[in-house]
């Protein structure tokens, strides 16, 4: 039996996923890995991705010993700065998507580049969390280690590919977080890189997902433990992964990722802009864009929910489930603002916080909860409402997508049926190994991966109360208020 190893290096862990050429997902494994912080600093060491892939590959060989390894593909975190030198060693840690250090660097390209033509270009906006202007901090302030950098990688799994093959690739997906690809083009614009004052040639060559970018070395076989020659595939940053694993395919359709932080995305044939943080991907299949509402303040919410509510101060997922079996959709007239960590969408406020409103002697805990995750499902309506197209559908993936109360709550508040995948955990990798298999030549196209995602049989489908809908709106109206209400104390 053949399968395709397929890999996530995401901020917390890194998962792997062996799937059958047929599509089935047969073992999953996860190691955590730590994030190194200081102050504005978000750093990871590229070597543990490294180690920690090795170690996953190791025991998917081991659980699955009938498998034969047909190929490798990965997804990961973008928007990150990976410099590596000529033995694609790495120069310093990573820089993460999260880092905020370079926000003078993004001010200064704006203004050299032009921050019009650089949103007309790559479909975003210049900001500090963007690979390009950390690659101009470092030359700033670290031109020790800038001289030394033969490339700088933008996804995690970019490093771990060079290590695999020695060549330094990057794919459409994540390398449009760079702030540097021409989305139109999907490859490098060189008036910007001009103007940030980096060569091209130190950048990494933009791939579509699928395609073969070299084959497992001898001197990486013997560390890796699989045969020299196995394929290796671009694949895709996190979020291409996750917006085709939840099958959506045109404008209208909606996922909604409720992990940590999270996001709202539709596919369309153009990037969309506000005045807000609409940030528009390459997507996977040719001539797509992804369209994505990012938040801060989504599973993580429902997580202090959970602790604020237990015994000993961790998080009690059974007693908040409990709560909320017995809460009632308007929480009994107390509303939650859920900017518990500020929020960039759909307001862009670092300095705001969550709060609670219309408290009477009689509000109960349940009330409490449910107003948080009824503030979520608010926020992620005004989000869905900025990307200016009616919904057709919804889906969600992530943690989030288990709290059946939640999902009957997001139904509810935006009027429309919710899909939740089953096994939404491994629904990127089997999407990823969709990649593969296209460049294997395998499967035709993306559109076959997401015509076996609707025979899904084992879905679940939550269904909005109309009557519990109208009240919902009426409530949404002036929850639209309360940001604003709320503003002058953080900003007087």
């Amino acid at each position: 039996m053949k399968g395709i190893a397929a890999f996530d290096i995401g901020t917390t862990a890194v998962k792997a996923v062996l799937v059958a050429e047929s599509g089935e997902p047969l073992r999953s494994l996860s190691r955590d890995i730590p994030t190194l912080t200081s102050g504005d600093f978000r750093e990871q060491d590229p070597r543990v991705w490294w180690e920690a892939f090795l170690d996953l590959l190791a025991d998917l060989r081991k659980s699955c010993p009938e498998a034969e390894i047909s190929g490798i593909v990965m997804s990961g975190q973008m928007q990150d700065v990976i410099p590596v030198d000529e033995k694609l060693e790495p120069v310093c840690p990573a820089i993460l998507y999260s880092d905020g250090r370079a926000v003078e660097e993004a001010e200064a390209l704006a203004a050299a580049a032009g921050a019009d033509r650089i949103l007309r270009v790559t479909g975003n906006h210049m900001d500090g969390t963007l690979s390009l202007p950390k690659i101009m901090w470092l030359r700033k302030h670290r031109p020790e280690l800038y001289a030394r950098a033969r490339c700088f990688l933008i996804s995690s799994k970019d490093y771990v590919i060079a290590r695999l093959t020695g060549v330094c690739a990057g794919d459409y997906t994540a390398c449009s977080t760079a702030g540097a690809m021409d989305l139109e083009t999907r490859d490098w614009d060189r008036e910007i890189l001009s103007a940030a004052g980096v060569d091209p040639a130190l950048m990494p060559r933009v791939y579509p997902s699928h395609a073969f970018i070299g084959a497992v070395t001898e001197e990486a076989a013997r560390a890796v433990g699989c045969s020299a020659g196995t394929p290796v595939y671009a694949g895709v940053g996190d979020a291409g992964a996750t917006t085709l694993a939840s099958g959506i395919m045109r404008e209208g359709q909606y996922n909604v990722n409720l992990g940590t932080s999270g996001w709202v995305a539709t596919v369309s044939s153009r990037a969309r802009f506000n005045e807000g943080g609409i940030f528009n991907l390459a997507a996977m299949p040719a001539g797509k864009v992804i369209n994505v509402v990012p938040f801060l303040n989504a599973g993580s919410v429902h997580r202090w929910v959970s602790r604020l509510f237990s015994a000993d101060g961790s998080p009690d997922y059974a007693r908040t489930q409990a709560l909320l079996d017995r809460s009632v959709p308007g929480s009994h007239g107390v509303f939650a603002l859920p900017y518990l960590v500020g929020e960039r969408f759909p307001v862009l406020d670092p300095d705001v916080r969550g709060m609670f409103v219309g408290l009477t002697p009689e509000t109960a805990p349940e009330d409490l909860a449910r107003a948080m995750l009824e503030g979520v499902a608010f926020s992620i309506r005004q989000g869905m409402e900025m990307l200016e197209v009616p919904p057709v559908s919804v889906s969600v993936i992530g943690g989030g997508g288990r709290v059946e109360t939640w999902c009957q709550v997001l139904a509810d508040v935006l009027g429309q049926s919710v899909t939740v995948f089953p096994d939404s955990d491994t629904l990127p990798a089997r999407a990823i190994a969709a990649a593969a298999l296209i460049g294997a030549g395998k499967l035709p196209d993306y559109d076959a991966f997401l015509r076996s995602l609707q025979q899904e049989t084992q879905v679940r489908v939550y269904h909005p109360d109309s009557a519990v809908s109208a009240a919902y709106a009426s409530l949404y109206r002036k929850y639209l208020g309360l940001y604003k209400a709320s503003r002058a104390w953080y900003h007087a």
